[in-house]
């Protein structure tokens, strides 16, 4: 567990073992003063006078010896933390990294709260690991060996009664961990499903409200936060009494040799100055033993947090390359594609060529795999078997970043950063002027709505770009596809917002998108893609039919039975009265 997470700290390890360096001399200066005590107390023992110069020394050691352990201290803990919080940095962006490689689907299952969880509470706890758990443990470990070794020189009877205790101590420990550890993973597990439905709570409030399905929702809502309460009553309800005997006999090491001491100086066995140090050395192992069980309750809990991070992180990636675009053009082809969401395949050895700069329309019904095929282009997922080429090279064959450069992808629903529209379009290409981006919004034909902001494009789009409306969000997407001017355009079902009004400006925006490129659009509106040159059917993961608008309209029942329904729908009206 420990090598683990150090991997991630690279030059930055020398500061976790400076920290370890330094806080072991702290905690041996802190034991310092309690054998300082014992010489100021051994010569009234001992029936001896101690002179006034003497003790003066023994009381300024013992206060040099209490600053010099909190310097030591206070150094270590900074470079401890240094070190950690660098670390958890290094992982951070690990992490981040193979979520980008990681397919679509896959982080969906994950969960939205689950990945916040993991960002934000588990990788966090990895800091009491770095920061605290193993410089501090170590440091009080060395220090309590220390004693207890010392102990053994000076009487070693007293030693071992004072380390039967410790044993004691550790074997309820022990125990503790096997049953407490066994309901761990249902309790993280009910942690994950907590903070998922959260999430989902939250962003469906408005659908909750306007359906007025309080009760449903919330009633979800309040049973995962009741299962992990209860859950977590459970495993601290287990725990505890453990906890509390524990942490009561690690620090009491004179349990069994104080009344043996005692016995033992009766019998002229042990003599009252020997006793004396035994029982100084007991007590000042107190502070380090209680660290040590403290920080070692908790890994038990960093351990578990760990191991879900390499799960993580040892998942299967997006198979791809470090090649540049080497294709010779930009056509498209899908040669035998097959797919499957988890166990059922979807697709079923779909094969077909897209010629460069020409218009293809997927149609079909819904869960017929339309968008399948458009996320498979773009590589969200990996194919089951079968090939997808651009410009005749594989997509795996070339780098997410090289295949992203010459595709365009604009989903029906797009997110906005809550920040300004400006660097919402600039994302399309970062390297743009404002003179550009300016250019690509009214391309858009965002200009009509932006005029109407405050701030213009400089306003600020609210959380997910709620503070406007679906097409006009969908207008701010195609600005950005504008500007990154991508060879090859996806527009998955791009005009699903389009409303009577602002029909014609979205076709505007959407002819400006498509110019001169290799496009590929799905639709449910059959209308706005009669032009196009090639229209693939969808049936239940197989291509039904392949052909112009007239050719399909001839010679493809379902195409036709979907050409009729929307006819028919588009001579619906409302009855007045």
């Amino acid at each position: 567990m420990i090598s683990y997470v150090l991997k991630y700290a690279g030059k930055y390890r020398k500061k976790t073992y400076a920290a370890m360096a330094l806080l072991s001399i702290g905690v041996l200066f802190s034991i310092a003063p309690y054998y300082v005590v014992f010489r100021l107390i051994e010569p009234l023992l001992n029936h001896e006078e101690i002179d006034v110069g003497t003790a003066v020394m023994l009381v300024v050691i013992f206060f040099v010896c209490i600053l010099l352990y909190k310097v030591f201290y206070c150094f270590g803990l900074k470079y401890s933390h240094e070190g950690a919080f660098h670390t958890l940095k290094n992982l951070r962006e690990y992490v981040q990294h193979k979520i980008e490689g990681m397919p679509l689907g896959n982080i969906q299952d994950i969960g939205t709260g689950q990945l916040k969880k993991m960002f934000t509470d588990d990788i966090d706890g990895i800091e009491l690991l770095l920061a605290h758990a193993v410089p501090e443990g170590f440091s009080n470990i060395l220090g309590a060996l220390f004693i207890i070794v010392s102990m053994f020189f000076v009487d070693v009877r007293m030693a071992l009664l004072s380390v039967a205790v410790l044993i004691l101590s550790y074997v309820i420990s022990f125990a503790m961990f096997g049953l407490c550890v066994k309901r761990m993973n249902k309790y993280y597990a009910a942690a994950g499903r907590m903070n998922n439905t959260i999430v989902e709570y939250i962003n469906g409030m408005e659908v909750v409200k306007v359906f007025n399905r309080h009760e449903d929702s919330f009633k979800r809502f309040k049973q995962d936060v009741v299962e992990y309460r209860d859950y977590t009553l459970g495993w601290y309800k287990l725990c505890w009494p453990f906890m509390a005997v524990v942490t009561a006999l690690l620090p009491c090491m004179t349990l069994l040799s104080l009344p043996a001491g005692v016995s033992f100086i009766s019998n002229g066995s042990l003599t009252l100055s020997e006793f004396a140090l035994i029982i100084c050395m007991t007590i000042s192992a107190a502070t380090p033993l209680l660290k040590v069980g403290t920080f070692g309750g908790t890994l038990p809990q960093i351990k578990y947090k760990v191991n879900a991070i390499e799960k993580l992180t040892e998942g299967e990636g997006l198979k791809v390359s470090d090649k540049e675009f080497e294709g010779k053009n930009h056509n498209i082809r899908f040669e035998n594609v097959r797919f499957a969401y988890k166990d059922e395949e979807v697709l079923h050895g779909v094969s077909f060529d897209i010629k460069e700069n020409s218009m293809t329309a997927l149609v079909g019904e819904s869960g017929s795999g339309k968008s399948t095929l458009a996320k498979l282009l773009v590589h969200f997922y990996d194919i089951s078997a079968g090939k997808i080429t651009l410009g005749g090279q594989d997509i795996t064959d070339m780098s997410l970043e090289a295949l992203n450069d010459r595709i365009s992808y604009v989903a029906q629903e797009q997110f906005l950063f809550n920040t300004t529209i400006y660097e919402n379009i600039l994302l399309g290409n970062p390297g743009a002027s404002r003179e550009q981006v300016l250019d690509a919004a009214q391309r858009a034909q965002c200009t009509e709505f932006l005029e109407k902001l405050p701030d213009g494009i400089d306003s600020k789009v609210g959380d997910s770009g709620k503070m406007l409306s679906g097409g006009e969000r969908q207008r701010i997407a195609l600005a950005r596809a504008i500007l990154k001017n991508a060879p090859v355009i996806v527009l998955d079902e791009a005009t699903a917002f389009i409303d009577p009004e602002n029909e014609e400006k979205m076709n505007a925006a959407i002819s400006e998108v498509i110019k001169d490129k290799t496009v590929i659009v799905i639709a449910h509106r059959l209308p706005s893609i009669t032009c196009a040159d090639n229209i693939i059917v969808m049936d239940s993961g197989n291509i039904a039919a392949m052909g112009t608008h007239e050719e399909l309209l001839k010679g493809c029942d379902a195409y036709a039975k979907l050409w009729n329904a929307q006819a028919k729908t588009g001579e619906w009206s409302i009855k007045e009265g």
